[in-house]
């Protein structure tokens, strides 16, 4: 599978902002004398105290309840191999991100320098009391199996080798489902398994413990099959699995057989091997980056068979991150002691159960296609929002019900509501927007192509498969800036445009004079603007149909690219044109209009401006609540400048407008639920996620100071209402923010 980026953009993004890729920030105020004093001495006492007391009240006063540390000893680094301690440091701070990112867990890294289980061990349990739970990640066979089991007997908290069983759980979710469309039932099955390393032997144990018998399953290494009496190249946790079988070699044991567990090499399994499995066999070919075998190559044999690797790029990807950030959040949840095989089979179990349940609308819009249960969707999708509030619950559960658990969960509904309110939408959000993008593959025109951060937007674009990129720019001029930044060799990542290559400039011409003759553009004025102007003749590219979107404004201010945009498009408040941005921070989502088209809106424009913001709040997987705001709230205090904000309601009244909305309103009580209960008559069900603002000046103060000062991630303006889909950039953006937009532009959410 080819890469996505180059050697330099991955050492980039680890080295900018700053090295690495997390930071620790407070949770508490520390801005007074009076803080520091509560966080640290004299104030820390107290707690100090409480917890010498009661041990368990450690779970109250400090991070311990959900802080993980993931610890390695680098000897067994992805597919990499034994790079040593230092070198595994990338790997281990991008699994604690994962945490973060996928379930609201802290965690932290750490790196010891030894080979030695002993000392391996001795380092680790002299921070229990740090942690909640403890991530083991890329150590050896067979050390591992040692390290962890040692440290499960001598650790009052969950321990768990994610290579093992986070495989081993993804996997067993997966044949739930594929033996469910089957019709075979897991006692019943002849199972088969290639890897006899750490996940291999993972996967088998919990099947097992799941109801698979022990003499249906054949374990086969790289000699072959793992037999009763085999001597060469066996260990007690081979042995363990060692089968009473006359087959010696894997399409021996493959023959006639129900499953297939791959964890080896790409190519061990061939099309014969495929034909003599039985009927309606299940194949997961988990070996990365290339499966033992593809489904391509499995199809072209028989349709009957349900395939699953461990790629992206193809159906029923048996992905880690589904696992444990879920399994590690409900266990903290419940403070739990260990995390057992029923919490792991809980995990399993709820992972299929959700892949059965129907789809929702936002997730299917996320991923660009109908996902639906069946042989091409037996495992969720990694992006799922449903994730986070339907697996730690029975992970949880199945804690408490085997005795693991410290302090078990009372209210099991309200949990699940914490839990939904814990995660971040900007990734989802992002993530959903580049899925769509990816499935309508639109043509993107990059209107700059003398500014490199439009270069490397535009490659990338190429690079995820998110369509073909023009880019408007003179050959030499993008040649020469490619070559300033090493990046000579990417030069056929996109197609290079301009008006002295084009053959369509007279038709281009002939366009625009047809549309500028009455506005004082004489027929020079038109060769000028069609010929010499980047902006316009990429927007006369995107008219004529020879692209499908256009991102432009990267160099130049967006007034002023609007301005030129419109002599090919209509782009004036009267032609509806509506700029909306998304700010995204503290887990929501608020869409502020018009932050780029209306000065000063009337009420009808307001209007117009509301029924945007709900399109794009539905495009985002929203449902919209639009407030209208102000300084006044509903009538008061009495005001000429809030007349407007308070008839625009009246005019989506006429209309029949299908969202929520009101007004007009403060800022808080849009936003804070609390306020808006003092006026039991608003027609808003919640806090509001669309703000109109009365005038443009008013809706950029406010992005940029939430920006700035408020620490929010923006995202847009998004620039709706036009015939083609352009989206205008701003001149600080950088080269993903870009890309970004060239996103939102494919989307098309006009």
């Amino acid at each position: 599978m080819a890469k996505k980026f180059t050697d330099e953009e991955a050492l980039l993004f680890h080295m900018h902002p700053r090295p690495g890729k997390f930071d620790i920030a407070a949770s508490v105020p520390m801005a007074t004398q009076r803080d520091l004093s509560l966080a640290y001495s004299p104030g820390v006492a107290v707690p100090c105290e409480r917890i010498h007391a009661d041990p368990g009240q450690a779970y109250d006063y400090t991070n311990k309840g959900n802080l993980v540390a993931v610890i390695s000893n680098g000897t067994a680094v992805l597919g990499l191999g034994n790079l040593g301690a230092l070198a595994s440091k990338p790997v281990m701070e991008g699994k604690s991100v994962l945490f973060k990112r996928f379930a609201d867990v802290n965690s932290i890294d750490i790196e010891l320098d030894t080979e030695d289980p002993d000392a391996f061990c001795a380092a680790v349990k002299l921070m229990g009391p740090t942690f909640g739970g403890i991530n083991l990640e890329d150590i050896k066979a067979p050390e591992c199996f040692i390290i962890e089991q040692r440290l499960k007997e001598e650790m009052d908290i969950p321990v768990f080798h994610d290579d093992q069983h986070g495989t081993a759980v993804i996997c067993a979710a997966g044949l739930i489902n594929a033996l469910h469309i089957s019709g075979k039932k897991i006692e019943d099955v002849r199972i088969v398994l290639n890897g006899a390393g750490a996940a291999g032997i993972a996967c088998l144990e919990l099947l097992k413990a799941m109801g698979a018998r022990h003499d249906n399953c054949i374990m086969c290494d790289t000699k072959g099959v793992i037999y009763q009496g085999r001597t060469e190249g066996m260990n007690q946790w081979k042995s363990a699995h060692a089968a009473a079988t006359d087959s010696r070699t894997l399409a021996e044991a493959i023959d006639g057989a129900d499953v297939f567990l791959g964890l080896s090499v790409k190519g061990a399994v061939t099309a014969d091997m495929v034909r003599s499995m039985a009927k309606d066999a299940v194949i997961f070919a988990m070996a990365n980056p290339d499966p033992e075998v593809t489904p391509e190559e499995v199809h072209a044999v028989r349709e009957d068979v349900i395939v699953a690797t461990g790629r992206s790029d193809y159906p029923n990807q048996v992905n880690n991150v589904l696992g444990f950030p879920y399994l590690f959040r409900g266990a903290l949840d419940i403070h739990a002691r260990a995390i057992n095989d029923e919490m792991k089979i809980a995990c399993a179990e709820a992972l299929a159960a959700l892949a059965r349940e129907d789809v929702p609308d936002e997730v299917a819009l996320a991923y660009g296609q109908n996902l639906k249960f069946g042989r091409d969707y037996i495992i969720p999708t990694p992006f799922d929002p449903r994730l986070i509030w339907r697996i730690p619950p029975a992970v949880a559960r199945a804690g408490m019900d085997t005795g693991v658990a410290r302090r078990p969960i009372v209210d099991m509904n309200a949990y699940e509501q914490a839990l939904k309110a814990r995660m971040d939408p900007t990734s989802s959000i992002i993530q959903s927007i580049f899925a769509r993008a990816r499935a309508r593959q639109a043509r993107m025109i990059f209107a700059e192509g003398d500014d490199i951060r439009v270069l490397k937007a535009a490659i990338t674009y190429r690079r995820e498969g998110l369509g073909e990129a023009l880019v408007v720019g003179r050959e030499s001029d993008i040649a020469a800036k490619l070559e300033a930044e090493g990046l000579r060799e990417q030069m056929g990542a996109f197609e290079i445009v301009n008006a002295a290559s084009t053959p369509h400039l007279d038709t281009y011409k002939a366009f625009l004079y047809e549309r500028l003759q009455r506005r004082g553009y004489d027929r020079t004025d038109i060769h000028r603007l069609a010929a010499r102007d980047r902006h316009v003749f990429a927007s006369l590219m995107l008219a004529h149909g020879h692209g499908d979107a256009m991102v432009t404004g990267a160099t130049r201010k967006s007034a002023h690219v609007l301005d030129l945009v419109g002599h090919v498009f209509d782009t004036r408040p009267e032609d509806g044109a509506v700029g909306i941005t998304a700010l995204i921070r503290n887990n929501r989502v608020v869409l502020i209009a018009d932050t780029l088209v209306h000065e000063w809106p009337d009420e009808h424009d307001l209007a117009n401006i509301a029924a945007r913001g709900a399109d794009v709040a539905r495009a985002l997987g929203l449902e919209p609540r639009v407030a209208f705001v102000s300084f006044s709230t509903f009538g008061y205090p009495v005001s000429e400048r809030a007349a407007k904000m308070h008839l625009a309601p009246g005019v989506l009244d006429a209309r029949g407008a299908d969202f929520e909305y009101d007004g007009e309103m403060t800022v808080d009580v849009a936003l804070n639920a609390d306020a808006m209960k003092h006026y039991p008559f608003c027609r808003l069900t919640g806090p509001a996620n669309v703000l109109v603002v009365p005038a443009r000046h008013s809706a950029s103060i406010s992005v940029r100071l939430m920006a700035e000062m408020g620490g929010a991630t923006v995202l847009g303006p998004i620039l709706t209402g036009l015939r083609k889909p352009v989206q205008v950039a701003t001149t600080g953006m950088g080269a993903s923010e870009i890309l970004n937009m060239a996103a939102i532009a494919a989307c098309d959410m006009a």
